[in-house]
C-alpha cells in the first residue's frame, strides 16, 4: 500500500539522511518514477522533504529534521507493547523496545510501558525443561534478511538452499528456503554445519512467508491424518480427545444420552487403536474395521500378558515340593489357584 511506502520512505530518509530517488526505489523495490512520486507527496504534504539539485544533490529532510512516524492511536499502541513485551528477550529487543516506547506521544507512554509488563510467556510445558533454539537460528535469520545463500548438511547430504524465512511452531524452529529443486522445509534442529557463502540470492517476486507456511502445514496435516475413524464418547470426554487429536477431532453429532459421536484422524489405524485402546469401553470405534481389528489385537495382547498364571508362583511351588505337608499344601494351592485361572480362559 502507497501509505505503508511513504511511511518506509520517510523512515529510510532518516537512516541515510541524503538520498537519491535510485536508492529509495532499490529499498523499497519499486521504480524509479515511483519512488520520485512518492518524495514529491511527502514534500506536498508539508513534511520538510525537499530535492538538492546538482551532481551530488537527491532529496533530503531539511536541517535533519526527524519527524514522529508513530501514528499510534492508543489502542493501537496498547495492542503492540502487548505483542511485543513479552517477546522482548534479548538485550537488543529490550533497547528497540524502550526507544519505541520514548518515541510515543507522552499520554501513551504509561499505558504501553504496563501493557509490556502485562503478559509473561513460558514456553515449556508441564514437566519439561523450555528448550532452547538451536545455535544456528540466529544466523540463518541473518542469512534472509540479508539475503546470503547457505550451505549446510542435511540427512548426510550437503545441500545449498536460498533462505527464505524462519518459521517457530511449537518449539521447533523450520526454514523454508529455495532449492534447484524447488521450495523445500529443513527442520533446523536436523541441520549441521551451517555456512553463509559469499552468494547473494533474489527473493521470488510475490513471495509471502505466511501463505508459504499455510501450505507447508497443510500438507503436513493432511498426511498425519490419512485414516479416521468414527467412534462415540461421553460428551464430557470430548475435550480429552480434542487434547490427544488436535485439529484432527471433529464432532459430528451430539446424541440425546449424554454421548458424542466424534471422528479422528491420524496416519495409519493402528495410531489411532494405540490412543484409544486405554480408554478400555469408554469409547466404541464405529469405523472403520481396520481400527477395530488393531484395538481387539492390541486387546488380546493384553490379556494373555496380564492375565497368564503366575510363573514365578507356579516354580516356587514346584521347587518346595520335598514332601513336607505344609510344602506340599502350598504346591497345591497354588496348582489349584493356576488351574482355576486356566479354566476360566478356556471358558472364555
Amino acid at each position: 500500500m502507497r501509505a505503508d511506502r511513504l511511511v518506509a520512505t520517510l523512515l529510510f530518509m532518516q537512516t541515510r539522511g541524503r538520498v537519491t530517488a535510485a536508492e529509495v526505489a532499490a529499498e523499497l523495490e519499486v521504480s524509479v518514477a515511483t519512488a520520485r512520486r512518492d518524495l514529491e507527496a511527502l514534500s506536498a504534504a508539508g513534511i520538510p522533504v525537499y530535492p538538492q539539485p546538482g551532481r551530488h544533490g537527491g532529496w533530503s529532510l531539511v536541517g535533519g529534521a526527524r519527524t514522529d512516524l508513530s501514528g499510534l492511536s492508543a489502542a493501537e499502541a496498547r495492542a503492540l507493547f502487548l505483542l511485543a513485551g513479552p517477546a522482548a528477550v534479548s538485550g537488543e529487543a529490550k533497547a528497540a523496545l524502550r526507544k519505541l516506547l520514548r518515541a510515543l506521544p507522552a499520554p501513551f507512554r504509561d499505558e504501553a510501558e504496563a501493557a509490556a509488563a502485562a503478559t509473561l510467556i513460558d514456553p515449556a510445558k508441564w514437566g519439561e525443561r523450555q528448550r532452547q533454539p538451536p545455535a544456528v537460528v540466529g544466523l540463518l535469520q541473518e542469512a534472509v534478511v540479508r539475503r546470503h545463500r547457505v550451505r549446510f548438511t542435511y540427512r548426510s547430504a550437503q545441500r545449498d538452499a536460498d533462505p527464505w524465512g524462519v518459521v517457530e511452531k511449537g518449539d521447533v524452529f523450520y526454514l523454508v528456503a529455495g532449492t534447484p529443486r524447488g521450495r523445500r522445509t529443513f527442520r533446523v534442529d536436523r541441520m549441521s554445519a551451517v555456512t553463509v557463502t559469499g552468494e547473494t540470492f533474489e527473493r521470488p517476486s510475490g513471495f509471502e512467508l505466511d501463505s508459504a507456511w499455510d501450505e507447508v502445514v497443510g500438507e503436513v496435516e493432511g498426511k498425519r491424518s490419512r485414516t479416521w475413524a468414527t467412534l462415540l464418547i461421553e460428551e464430557r470426554f470430548v475435550w480429552v480427545l480434542r487434547d490427544h487429536f488436535g485439529r484432527h477431532c471433529e464432532v459430528d453429532e451430539m446424541l440425546g444420552d449424554g454421548r458424542a459421536r466424534v471422528r479422528v484422524g491420524a496416519p495409519e489405524p493402528r495410531d489411532i487403536a494405540r490412543t484409544l485402546s486405554g480408554w478400555g469401553s469408554a469409547v466404541e470405534v464405529l469405523d472403520p474395521p481396520e481400527v477395530r481389528a488393531e484395538l481387539a489385537r492390541i486387546g488380546t495382547e493384553l490379556v494373555a500378558l496380564y492375565d497368564a498364571p503366575d510363573r514365578g508362583e507356579e516354580t516356587e511351588g514346584s521347587a518346595a515340593g520335598g514332601g513336607e505337608e505344609a510344602d506340599g499344601r502350598q504346591s497345591g494351592e497354588v496348582a489349584e489357584a493356576g488351574g482355576g485361572r486356566s479354566g476360566g480362559r478356556r471358558g472364555t
